[in-house]
């Protein structure tokens, strides 16, 4: 009988990485999950270990990461994603990209293991070519308040590519888009928690600046099932991994407030600097290299979302009544 493989997944008590722990155990994986819990939380993870082996350790991957044993495949998650969480870390977000970063990469180096970078679409900034292929070099501000996330990833990029070039490790570099679905936090920043959220309670849902900037929404299962495939793959990357259906931030706020059944406003809220007026992914690389596509249109991923939020808002709810 051949053994499991063995995963370690850094940042895996956060939104994607939770989800990608859970697909990993139920592909029979065993899965070593690393988080400061900085964002991330345990409710994320709670009852992982009923799926398969499964185990938690609360680390920091800036400090160093040393593990016992085999390990077969290192995925870097480890970082803030949403807007609120880096400009509210901007430290700890430089250091999760850069120490982060060539810390986990050593251990892959030390275990003769594949490793997977979660990049980001920021690194192609407010992007001057649309849709955005991976041959684009991006247009990025260096200096501004995004720059602490942007640059954080665009460095550990080029680490992950030195770390393949001078050591032979085996790596590959995945350029996430706008990801959506359960678990998300309400108050992160990103647009589909906030409609929603504001939308299920009757609040004003806000739209940033005139709303007419768009973004491409994939749907979580379909980017875990990405990063597995790239997992199992010998391509370095990078490869673009996000739906490149695009829509603009006022239609996804209308569309939420309408399947919500909620009678929500829309109003206009000043616009973040450096917001990307345009987001969608070439996914060529990713069909050819991977076989990968996304499958879950928006209205199906919203439902199940939307469906997610108004159950944890019910939840909350009777809770705090029993208290």
């Amino acid at each position: 009988m051949s053994r499991r493989n063995i995963v370690v997944v850094a940042g895996g008590a956060g939104f994607v990485g939770s989800h990608l722990c859970r697909h990993l155990l139920d592909a029979g994986c065993e899965v070593i999950c690393l988080d400061n819990l900085l964002t991330g939380g345990l409710r994320n993870i709670a009852g992982l270990e009923e799926r398969g082996p499964f185990r938690f350790q609360r680390h920091d991957v800036t400090r160093g990461t040393s593990l016992p044993g085999t390990v077969d495949v290192v995925f870097h998650l480890a970082s803030p994603a949403s807007p609120l969480d880096y400009l509210r870390h901007p430290l700890a977000t430089l250091a999760a990209g850069s120490t982060g970063t060539d810390n986990l990469l050593r251990l892959a180096r030390e275990k003769s293991a594949r490793f997977v970078l979660a990049s980001t679409s920021e690194v192609y900034g407010d992007p001057l070519v649309h849709p955005q292929p991976e041959t684009y070099w991006g247009n990025v501000n260096p200096l501004g308040p995004r720059s602490v996330y942007d640059e954080a990833k665009r460095f550990a990029e080029a680490l992950t590519a030195a770390h393949r070039r001078s050591c032979g490790t085996s790596t590959g570099i995945a350029r996430i888009f706008n990801t959506y679905g359960p678990r998300m936090r309400s108050a992160d920043g990103r647009a589909v928690p906030a409609f929603v959220t504001q939308a299920l309670r009757g609040d004003p849902v806000t739209v940033a600046g005139d709303g007419l900037q768009t973004r491409s929404l994939c749907y979580v299962d379909d980017l875990v099932e990405g990063l597995l495939l790239l997992s199992a793959a010998e391509t370095p990357g990078p490869v673009n991994l996000g739906n490149p259906y695009e829509i603009s931030m006022l239609d996804l706020a209308t569309r939420v407030v309408r399947m919500t059944g909620s009678t929500s406003s829309i109003v206009f809220t000043e616009r973040p600097q450096d917001d990307p007026s345009l987001r969608r992914p070439d996914i060529t690389r990713a069909r050819q290299e991977l076989g990968w596509e996304p499958t879950t249109d928006l209205t199906a991923g919203l439902l199940r979302t939307i469906s997610w939020f108004r159950s944890a808002a019910a939840t909350s709810t009777t809770a705090s009544a029993l208290s």
